[in-house]
């Protein structure tokens, strides 16, 4: 029997790499956008085998919702929920900007 939990992408986590992407390729270049976003990818990947090792999204918790966790690719965050053998990446956060709106719109609908 496999320990292994899958890595799915929502579609809101994929637009918000995708965004990213485009935010570098416009004020830096292609290669930093491939090397950010293979950063991230890398992480999201990593959750296959060890989905605990994020925190409690702190915004959250503060609110008594302890169901998502993050991992820190500074200065990213992804945002994610483990549950049946299966890890959701919900989105990509830059962690220089406000994200209680974002999260509380996203995450508790």
């Amino acid at each position: 029997m496999s320990s292994q939990f899958k890595v799915l992408w929502t579609d809101a986590a994929v637009a918000d790499l995708t965004h990213l992407a485009d935010f570098i390729v416009a004020r830096d270049s292609l290669e930093r956008a491939h090397e950010v976003c293979e950063r991230l990818e890398d992480a999201a990947s990593s959750l296959t085998s060890s989905p605990n090792r994020g925190r409690v999204v702190p915004e959250l918790q503060e609110q008594g919702v302890v169901v998502y966790s993050e991992l820190l690719v500074k200065p990213w965050r992804i945002v994610y929920r483990a549950e049946n053998r299966a890890v959701y990446i919900l989105a990509i956060i830059d962690s220089r900007r406000d994200a209680v709106d974002l999260l509380w719109e996203r995450l508790t609908r």
